[in-house]
């Protein structure tokens, strides 16, 4: 069988093509490399020179990439100011690739090289892919999701982006304007900020006045705050008398009545009352939450809080080998029976060939700042004597976690305030004393959003990971200083003294509360600006990092974070052929314009050589 010529199709080449010609040369590639592009050949690169041995394999590869700017990633990390390693593809300062092709067999990358050497490689029956100049980088990973929640924006609300109480109880309405629910059905909206309102909590008044059939649940961006009609709260027990949850508040008017808001830990009663997915219903969620994220770029997900439904719904989804993307699920620390079932399975991947990993356990220590529930050291700014929730009152089971980690899982705890850091940290410390072999786990601080100036060390010390989320500091600055004042918040989103105190990072999202678009996430990294460029210079601007940074957060940092790095997390010939490929050449467009990563575009996503999302046209 002849072998097939394939290049991107016809309208993301043009795309591409376009943006190239639109933007500034430099933005994407040299002047000279346009000339080429479309012909199967880009400039030479000088880590391919044509000096170098020919590549020889034992058999033909299935795929070859060729006329790509490929970014491997293979080369030394920066130092802790960023400062590219001496073996960092640059040539007077300026980033270039260091690879123009790859072949793949079997999954794996067999060979990378320049465009002549990998090509000549290739049989009658290899597949063969003009990338048409666009740039390949090691597939991203998000490092924190809920992809049940992502997979159910197709069934609920989406309340990402409302202005205000009254925009959010219309979308409602038009909802069920739109899908005829029958009444006494549940209806869940999601993604109201819980932050920005957190001064002006709406009540169940307008929500029972427009929606008095159904019970409805308005869950927050973050889960951390939420509000209900009367027929909802009557379900969770949110009545007048109730009592305040442990490590929760049920919020009152002024003659004591609940208002139908609450904040932290009071969010489960809400759930808690929400009839159960059907297991092929939650799996339909999950493979369309994957699919989602394949479609922005991600080739794998650490999803944070796996509860046993969850749990039996990937277990079942991996045994079908129908998981479209690699899966590092962490057992929900608030699950206590499923956390014994792992005691007896011990940590371990479900088997070489299955995309689905399970070597860690989520712990949920304190609640978020913007609802006022982050664990803080001193008080509060916006509210005296108020210092947040944390430990057992929030739901951190002490003794079980405990022995999670000394059976040998990876303990990765959600700690948002500084008080809320110290703890976790002090509580790994002692966990350590018992064992010290347990060190080496890699644990891991999920969020880590206000460090103590004190505390940076200790995470050094301990060797503990943070798990860091961009878009935060884009989404929380607007209120951030209101909580905790200006001088703590120099210790927020602070992942440049991360890198200072050797501290690996990881990147993700923590969606479905803020946008898990990734050039959205490495323009906050980088820039630490809105969308809208302010503030001028960026918000602690010190806190900055780089774009290899940036990048290495989704790519080498989140593969160390799941103990995946001899597989994934950069491009060399012997690991997993997971792409992310983007129209944009990052490494260009923020030495000219920063703000241009925000119009970059995912062209295809890889994993394990087959193409999951993108298209390709003979």
């Amino acid at each position: 069988m002849p072998r097939k010529t394939y290049a991107l199709s016809a309208h993301l080449f043009a795309e591409l093509s376009i943006k190239i010609f639109a933007n500034k040369a430099q933005s994407i590639v040299s002047r000279k490399s346009l000339l080429f592009l479309g012909l199967g050949a880009l400039i030479s690169l000088q880590a391919c020179s044509q000096d170098a041995e020919p590549l020889k394999l034992s058999a033909a590869p299935q795929t070859i990439i060729s006329n790509a700017q490929i970014y491997t990633f293979a080369w030394d990390e920066p130092d802790g100011e960023g400062i590219p390693a001496d073996s960092a593809p640059q040539n007077g300062g300026r980033w270039q690739a260091d690879a123009q092709a790859l072949a793949i067999t079997d999954g794996i990358i067999s060979a990378m090289g320049n465009n002549d050497e990998v090509l000549a490689l290739a049989g009658e029956s290899s597949r063969l892919i003009d990338a048409g100049g666009a740039t390949i980088l090691p597939g991203f990973t998000d490092s924190h999701t809920h992809i049940e929640e992502l997979g159910a924006t197709l069934d609920d609300v989406d309340l990402k982006g409302v202005a205000d109480e009254a925009e959010a109880v219309a979308r409602v309405v038009a909802h069920m304007q739109t899908n005829e629910i029958p009444a006494g059905q549940w209806i869940v909206a999601r993604g109201w900020d819980d932050g920005l309102w957190a001064d002006r909590y709406p009540s169940h008044h307008s929500l029972t006045a427009a929606v008095p059939n159904n019970p409805v649940l308005m869950d927050g961006t973050n889960g951390f705050g939420a509000w209900g009609n009367k027929l909802a709260m009557d379900a969770a027990g949110i009545i007048a008398g109730a009592p305040d949850p442990v490590g929760g508040e049920i919020l009152r008017d002024a003659n004591g009545e609940p208002t139908g808001a609450v904040r932290n830990r009071g969010v489960a009663l809400y759930r808690s009352a929400v009839p159960p997915l059907s297991e092929a219903r939650l799996q339909r969620r999950l493979v369309n939450g994957l699919k989602l994220m394949a479609d922005a770029g991600y080739t794998a997900v650490h999803h944070a809080g796996v509860d046993t439904p969850l749990m039996a719904a990937y277990e079942a989804l991996a045994e079908r080998d129908e998981l479209p993307l690699r899966v590092y699920a962490m057992i929900s620390g608030r699950d206590k029976p499923l956390m014994e079932q792992w005691l007896t399975r011990g940590p371990s991947a479900l088997g070489e060939e299955s995309k689905l990993f399970v070597k860690s356990v989520k712990g949920y220590y304190d609640g978020s700042l913007g609802a006022r529930g982050a664990k803080l050291i001193a008080e509060y700014s916006d509210r005296p004597g108020h210092h947040g929730v944390s430990g057992e009152d929030y739901g951190f089971f002490t003794e079980e976690i405990s022995a999670m980690l000394q059976a040998g899982f990876q303990i990765n705890v959600h700690a948002i305030g500084d008080g809320g850091n110290r703890e976790v940290l002090h509580f790994l410390r002692d966990n350590f004393a018992l064992n010290p072999a347990l060190q080496a786990n890699r644990h891991r601080i999920e969020h880590a959003q206000v460090v103590h100036p004190d505390d940076f060390a200790l995470y050094d010390e301990l060797d503990v990971i943070a798990s860091v989320q961009p878009p935060f500091v884009a989404e929380d600055k607007v209120w951030t200083e209101d909580r905790i004042g200006h001088a703590r918040s120099a210790g927020a989103y602070a992942w440049r003294s991360f890198r200072r105190h050797n501290t690996p990072l990881a990147f993700g999202s923590d969606l479905m509360g803020y946008d898990w678009n990734l050039f959205y996430g490495l323009h906050s990294a980088i820039t630490r600006q809105s969308t809208d460029s302010k503030p001028p210079g960026g918000w602690f601007p010190e806190e900055k990092l780089t774009v290899e940074e940036s990048i290495r957060g989704y790519t080498t940092g989140a593969a160390y974070a799941a103990f995946l790095e001899d597989r994934a997390g950069s491009l060399e010939v012997g690991k997993w052929a997971d792409l992310t490929i983007v129209d944009i050449n990052p490494f260009a467009v923020v030495a000219d314009d920063p703000a241009a990563l925000l119009d970059g575009r995912v062209l295809m996503t890889w994993v394990a050589g087959e193409l999951i999302a993108g298209e390709l046209s003979e």
